[in-house]
């Protein structure tokens, strides 16, 4: 057949309609030849002939196998003047890690220009290809717009060049809601090759840029090697990358990274010049390449060949709407059509260890009644845990996940309930997930939270903060769902590493839809618990949720009293450590007496940073404010050193310092009070860390992390809540919103051809050089570094973000000065110093600075009534 001799779509004749293939499946036979049942019934009993699974004992590359028979999707192009003709055997060798190494460029470029040039040759490239572009007619799929295209030559597999997913890029424009794909008859290459899907999995991303997509995207396409290596099980094999889609969803074309689109071109899953922004008058809400992958890019633009294919579904939202929208057109649109078994979760920007998928989806498979599961996630320290040296912040989130998974974790999992499964890296059973007959389910209730945050949605304060945390709401659905008995277990040796925040307002407005989210969402499982009892658990099952449910219920009291309980520790704490009463004073060794002074400076800056925190996340974001966080983190952890100083010297008081002090231990419990109250409470739950992590193997974050997180525990409390229960009308994600479509693609228009059929007349690119020449530009960009640009405000933002600051200061300093006064002269400091250096008096009322006011008031009354008597005078003479 020509189309296969020549290898390009564009050499030879001119087509006006599509050639029929004579052996194709009835509906690929034409335009519109679908079956009327939709979507089309797959074949029974595995893959279609042509893609028989090849020897196990070979690798997948050695071999060649028939020429793919799919072609219904192809869009027959109808060119308008004779192109170049390029054969693929005379395309270029696959370039081998390090792409280019030990080659050097001469002249040598000057600093700073080598980023300047990589982006104009890009540009140039782009621009050219953008106007070589001509008008064609392609046939209609189903009445939507779907085009095949050649890939670049460079990233073709030898011997597989027949082979239509490796040699061609599918490109579709969806004009229609997620909920819809099915509905408006839009397809997807796994289904149409009859393709069993077990793992689907999913990368969300905004605008991340291509060192985070690479160290996913490459965790993720050596997962699925490792699923090929495993020759021995009855699931996987050779041949198990067919059994595993890769979807990438980006919320927003305008807000995507063009660096990582530069990566995805490399792939082969994305190409400029293909998208449109409006179909027949239908604006497009998606554009989706599909395309099976074999090689691997790294940040720098190296390609190599991949271990396995990789089947990739490129979802490019037109709009910026969310990451519930992307799971939406995940879970609703491709999910309902290829039907996967298990679906995995995962950020860009977080790194799955090379076995953790596998690890994940082996727990699905062991335990029928799993209906989700989630992995550890840890914090990405950096190159010899760097980052938990530079950064004392990364530290204490290190400590606060690595505590999570060692004592939350494993105790929700042994009762069946996770309170909540990570959407950074969790997987779920798509069965568990899916919806009964009256439409609610899981599923609906997950995507409620979309509808809910909208401008006109009527919903209440406490839903839409509730629904900023939908992956909680998703878990206690499935645990819960009518009829059926799922349980959610974690999975220790699935690991995934992510980035956290560094800078202390990123921190805060993460923290504040994590805290008001898991807030509200603990509440309604907590008045909702009974709904265990109409769920498919069994009975002892039922039993063991609810005393969960109980633990929960207790556990969410303290954290709505957390703020209170903190400050009570820190006062009876402080007090009862520097009491005058109490001859061995915790700081006698400052001076006699120290420590009552101590406890009333550091009593007073803690009710005061309260207070100045109070008033900065009444009206400043955390970017507008960040100093005045910055320095209250400090001061409260200032408050927290001297905190431990007192409970670590009352434990030293109260512990025997003897052996035989310790030899009748019950009465030693019985009869020492603070021993009883401080001592035992203090070693149960510092010393409980210790011995978890011992108990797991995993104690270095005791030795690197424990000490910058308990300088910060106070911030924790105090700011974090504090901001997050100010700002509970903020039900946002933390971006904001692109509503409005660019219209900068080009659109497809519906004309006629000479036979009075209906086809799509669009502008594609001509020449296969111009999509070669696009490929090499985009790698040579990325072998050199982006210059790094910090985030700037606009210009709206910055100023209201500087007006709420220098209203917040006005408050605090007027209030300030005036707290400040009343503490300075009302405390016992004062007192003791104006005994010793002016006056010794037992009237408690008596105060220098009552006198020096009452004089002060009485001269200004002097100079007033003065004042008063001259004008008298001077009307009585006549002036």
């Amino acid at each position: 057949m020509a189309y296969h001799q020549n290898h390009d779509p564009y050499y030879g004749a001119q087509y006006n309609s599509a050639p029929q293939y004579n052996n194709a499946p009835q509906y690929h036979q034409s335009a519109n030849a679908y079956s009327p049942e939709y979507p089309p019934p797959q074949p029974a009993g595995g893959y279609p002939a042509q893609y028989q699974e090849y020897d196990s004992q070979s690798n997948w590359d050695t071999k060649s196998i028939q020429s793919s028979q799919y072609h219904g999707s192809q869009a027959h192009l109808n060119p308008q003047y004779e192109m170049s003709q390029v054969s693929l055997h005379n395309a270029p060798p696959m370039p081998t890690m390090p792409y280019g190494a030990g080659q050097q460029d001469y002249p040598p470029h000057r600093p700073g220009m080598l980023k300047e040039q990589s982006s104009t040759g890009w540009s140039v490239a782009r621009e050219k290809l953008m106007k070589r572009r001509s008008v064609r007619q392609v046939q209609l799929q189903q009445g939507n717009l779907v085009l095949d295209v050649p890939v670049p030559s460079h990233i073709v597999p030898k011997h597989l060049d027949a082979e239509e997913e490796m040699t061609k890029m599918r490109y579709t424009a969806a004009t229609c809601d997620p909920d819809d794909f099915m509905r408006s008859k839009y397809s997807l290459r796994p289904f149409l090759y009859g393709r069993q899907t077990e793992l689907f999995i999913v990368m969300t991303m905004y605008n991340e840029d291509e060192v985070l997509f690479v160290k996913t995207m490459n965790a993720v396409i050596k997962n699925i090697a490792h699923l090929c290596s495993r020759t021995n099980s009855k699931t996987w094999g050779p041949q198990g990358w067919k059994k595993v889609v890769v979807c990438v969803v980006s919320d927003g074309r305008n807000k995507v990274n063009k660096r990582t689109l530069q990566v995805l071109t490399l792939m082969g899953c994305y190409q400029e010049g293909i998208a449109k922004d409006s179909v027949a008058g239908k604006d497009v809400t998606a554009h989706i390449f599909e395309f099976t992958s074999n090689v691997v890019v790294t940040e720098t633009g190296e390609v190599s060949n991949g271990a396995c294919p990789v089947q990739v579904i490129f979802c490019l939202k037109e709009q910026n709407k969310k990451k519930l929208n992307s799971h939406r057109w995940f879970f609703n649109a491709f999910g309902a059509l290829i039907k996967p078994n298990v679906c995995i979760l995962l950020d860009v920007g977080t790194k799955p260890t090379g076995t953790s998928i596998y690890e994940l989806w082996k727990c699905f498979d062991k335990h029928s009644n799993v209906g989700g599961a989630c992995g550890e996630i840890c914090v990405d320290t950096g190159r010899g845990c760097s980052l938990l040296l530079k950064s004392p912040l990364a530290a204490s989130q290190n400590f606060e996940y690595k505590m999570s998974n060692i004592l939350d974790k494993p105790l929700e999992s042994v009762f069946g309930y996770i309170s909540v499964l990570p959407g950074a890296f969790s997987a779920y059973r798509y069965k568990a997930l899916q919806n009964g007959p009256n439409g609610k389910g899981p599923l609906a209730s997950y995507f409620k939270g979309e509808a809910m945050h909208g401008g006109g949605a009527n919903a209440t304060l406490f839903e839409r903060n509730m629904y900023l945390a939908e992956d909680r709401i998703l878990c206690f659905e499935i645990v819960t769902k009518k009829h059926e008995g799922w349980v959610l277990k974690y999975v220790k040796s699935a690991k995934a590493s992510t980035d956290v925040p560094t800078s202390v307002a990123e921190f805060i407005s993460q923290r504040r839809r994590w805290l008001n989210g898991s807030l509200f969402a603990s509440i309604h499982a907590t008045v909702f618990w009974y709904k265990v009892w109409t769920s498919g658990q069994n009975f002892f099952r039922k039993i063991w949720l609810t005393i969960e449910f109980a633990y929960n219920a207790i556990q969410l009291i303290f954290t709505w009293t957390s703020l209170a309980n903190f400050y009570l520790a820190f006062f009876f704490l402080v007090s009862s450590a520097t009491a005058s009463s109490n001859s061995n004073n915790a700081f006698n060794f400052l001076s006699q007496g120290a420590g009552q002074n101590i406890f009333e400076v550091f009593l007073k800056l803690y009710i005061a940073l309260l207070f100045v925190i109070l008033v900065c996340s009444l009206g400043n974001r955390p970017q507008g404010s960040k100093w005045s966080y910055i320095i209250s983190i400090i001061l409260f952890g200032l408050c927290n050193v001297i905190t431990l100083w007192c409970a670590g010297y009352t434990v030293y008081l109260a512990v025997p310092h003897t052996l035989a002090g310790w030899k009748d231990f019950p009465a030693l419990v019985e009869n020492n009070k603070t021993f009883r109250e401080i001592v035992i409470s203090l070693a149960a739950t510092y010393g409980l860390y210790f011995l978890a992590s011992f108990m797991h193997f995993e104690p270095w974050h005791m030795f690197t992390s424990f000490l910058q997180y308990m300088f910060l525990l106070p911030s924790y409390v105090n700011i974090l809540m504090m901001y997050a229960m100010c700002n509970l009308h903020d039900v946002t994600w933390g971006t904001k919103g692109d509503n409005g479509a660019a219209k900068d693609l080009g659109g497809a228009k519906k004309v006629k051809d000479e036979n009075g059929k209906e086809m799509m007349e669009v502008e594609l690119p001509t020449a296969r050089e111009d999509v070669d020449q696009m490929w090499a530009a985009s790698r040579t960009a990325l072998k050199y570094k982006a210059v790094e640009e910090k985030e700037h405000r606009d210009a709206a933002t910055k100023q209201s973000d500087q007006d709420r600051n220098s209203r917040t200061n006005v408050v605090l300093a007027w209030v300030g000065t005036n707290m400040v006064m009343i503490l300075v002269f009302t405390s016992t400091a004062f007192t003791t110093w104006v005994n010793t250096h002016v006056e010794t008096t037992a009237d408690a009322t008596f105060n220098p600075y009552l006198t020096f006011l009452f004089f002060a008031l009485a001269g200004l009354s002097a100079i007033r009534f003065f004042g008063s008597a001259m004008y008298l005078l001077l009307r009585l003479v006549g002036l």
